[in-house]
């Protein structure tokens, strides 16, 4: 970095705009000396995707992009680096036919759809000093290459953002654009807004950060950058698209832990800090509902998250904070965390701005402890002032439909995700309440169905799901991975109702089975992961397991006869060695009995006492009364499938 912490404009992270700037100018050298000899392509090192080297070095140019569109337009077309020379070069290159670099056009590549958005945004962003100043006969090129986005199919998700922003470029270039596109693609994005303005990414319950990204970023961004209010767009659509940015915002900033992690959740999370995207587009438009000073941190917060944790040579990996190839998806190439250039939009706002001139504000979770019910997602949000962690307990995500029969997509269907955690890939699945069948396979819970998410009084949050489990042999199905759960013959289970009960960050995880008389093993209700560059501390026959940072705990209240600690290595970006503690019984689980467990996730210090449990007959409801005097009553549903 060039410049001097700041820890008075910027108490928290320290960070000024220079600072951003200079991260910014690093990424863009980093990436530059993979330019290829005309410029049309950033061939950066790694495995190719799926699409080949030729798109992947287009997604290398395309996103990077953004981050010089965004630097030269908050300098006001000053570009002392050089950048947007050497983006005429690429586009000149890319668009011609002839080139040996010729990029794939949207109409023969569907990753060129996507990359195309990002080129056609900047040009948008920065006409001034690129578009206009380009040669009329590249001007042409980029107007067909462009072009054959109209009419095309995309897939009904945030994709259809892709189409609308390239045809609205052309329509202002004075190139052909479809107005029935547009039309049509508004109309998915419609249908895909969700109470307390969130948006699914799709017709399945596919909440992840393509919320924030994608589906928040880009509306705004048309409106404000575009020609369309009034024409394209009525006035009182975009106040819509505010209203729900506003509410989603208020949800997000509670999703962002005090060390500047966003949620570790759902794919693509090679893209890292594009999760600061959101925020800074409410701040561009004026759309957002949080202040200047908030803004920077929690954007900060995130982007210094990976800045310190560093990618080498300035270049950002398949990977988390360092590369993890199984983080990859099918999709996924060199040049795909670059769309991480999101989350630096808020370069494009001049020096002068509020958000670079206000204090940093403190993020919730670092002025009080967090507890909130996000409906759409069916999310218990919790977190703790001393610990800075932000955690969600999961009972409406799966990125599937109810009565799905496929596996569990470990990124979207477990229980809980946090700030600090992510699902290891080993043989004993985190936050998971599973039926062990004759064979020791795990029963899968996707297509469940949410019973009811909900405040108590007290500060309690309760949710309930339920369904009935599977045993899935997904060895057959190798199709690339876009968020769901692989499927295959599937084993008919139990139905299995979950509730969970959450106060001042502390889980009580409830579990009924109904209507199964097959042979199983047992029920194993398994807690958070902790990763470390060592193997955890553990104790035989205790579900727990600590880490320098972390501890995770799972302590029976009811029915779980044994405890114990997986330990694996290599199953996590975020350590060489995982531990998942997790309790069972030692035999078949009687069907209508309740069992129930503390879940825990903290970094130490003393352990909060458990409450008491009164079970009702019948197992339909259940009474938890904490030693202060609270006093939550939860019901567990009768089995309906």
């Amino acid at each position: 970095m060039t410049a001097v912490e700041d820890r008075r404009l910027s108490p928290y992270t320290g960070w000024t705009r220079g600072h951003w700037a200079a991260y910014a100018d690093r990424l863009l050298a980093a990436a530059g000396r993979y330019r290829s000899p005309a410029g049309a392509r950033i061939d950066l090192p790694g495995p190719a995707s799926r699409n080949g080297r030729a798109s992947d070095g287009l997604e290398g140019f395309a996103r990077t992009f953004l981050i010089a569109g965004f630097r030269v337009a908050g300098e006001g077309g000053a570009d002392p680096g050089g950048f947007l020379e050497h983006y005429a070069r690429g586009l000149a290159a890319g668009t011609d036919p002839a080139s040996p670099e010729a990029w794939p056009r949207p109409d023969e590549l569907g990753q060129s759809k996507v990359e195309a958005a990002s080129i056609a945004l900047v040009l948008q962003l920065t006409r001034p000093w690129l578009w206009n100043r380009l040669e009329d006969a590249v001007r042409e090129r980029v107007v067909a290459w462009l072009a054959t986005v109209i009419g095309q199919p995309y897939p009904p998700i945030n994709w259809v953002w892709f189409r609308i922003v390239v045809e609205s470029f052309l329509r202002e270039a004075g190139g052909p654009w479809s107005a029935a596109d547009i039309e049509e693609d508004l109309a998915v994005h419609a249908s895909l807004r969700r109470p307390g303005g969130w948006l699914s990414d799709g017709d399945e319950r596919a909440y992840d950060h393509y919320t924030g990204w994608a589906l928040h970023l880009y509306p705004l961004l048309w409106t404000h950058l575009f020609d369309v209010t009034g024409s394209l767009c009525p006035g009182s659509l975009r106040h819509e698209w505010a209203a729900d940015l506003r509410q989603y915002l208020d949800d997000a900033v509670r999703l962002v832990g005090s060390d500047g992690s966003p949620l570790l959740q759902g794919r693509s999370l090679v893209y890292r800090f594009a999760a600061a995207a959101p925020f800074w587009v409410g701040a561009l438009t004026g759309t957002s509902g949080l202040s200047p000073g908030l803004t920077r941190r929690v954007a900060g917060g995130m982007v210094r998250h990976f800045a310190d944790r560093g990618a080498a040579d300035g270049l950002l990996d398949l990977g988390w904070h360092h590369a993890w190839p199984a983080m990859r998806q099918a999709y996924s190439g060199p040049g795909s965390p670059y769309w991480a250039a999101k989350g630096l939009l808020g370069l494009a706002l001049p020096a002068h701005h509020p958000v670079w001139t206000d204090v940093e504000e403190p993020l919730p979770i670092e002025t009080g402890d967090v507890a909130r019910v996000v409906a759409a997602p069916g999310w218990l949000v919790s977190g703790r002032r001393r610990d800075g962690i932000a955690l969600v307990v999961n009972h409406g995500t799966d990125h599937a439909h109810p009565g799905d029969q496929r596996a569990d997509a470990p990124f979207y269907a477990r229980l809980g995700y946090s700030t600090a955690t992510v699902p290891p890939l080993g043989a004993v699945p985190d936050n998971t309440v599973v039926v062990l069948d004759a064979d020791g396979r795990p029963s899968q819970r996707a297509g469940f169905s949410t019973c009811y998410a909900t405040e108590l009084p007290g500060g309690v949050l309760a949710a309930a799901s339920q369904g009935r489990v599977r045993w899935v042999d997904t060895s057959g199905d190798d199709a690339p991975d876009h968020g769901s759960g692989r499927g295959g013959p599937v084993v008919p289970g139990p139905v299995l109702t979950v509730a969970s009960v959450v106060r001042r960050g502390v889980e009580v995880r409830l579990v009924r089975l109904d209507g199964f008389d097959g042979p199983v093993r047992s029920l194993r209700l398994s807690g958070w992961p902790v990763s470390g560059g060592t193997p955890p501390v553990t104790a035989p026959g205790v579900a727990a397991a600590r880490t320098p940072d972390l501890r995770s705990e799972v302590r029976s209240l009811h029915g779980f006869t044994t405890a114990d600690v997986a330990v694996e290595s290599g199953t996590s970006p975020l350590g060489e060695w995982t531990a998942v503690p997790f309790v069972a019984t030692e035999g078949p689980p009687e069907p209508g009995a309740v069992f129930a467990a503390v879940v825990v996730l903290d970094r130490g210090g003393p352990a909060a006492p458990d409450p008491v449990l009164t079970i009702a007959a019948a197992g339909r409801n259940v009474t938890l009364a904490w030693p202060d005097g609270v006093i939550a009553e939860v019901a567990l549903p009768a089995a309906t499938s």
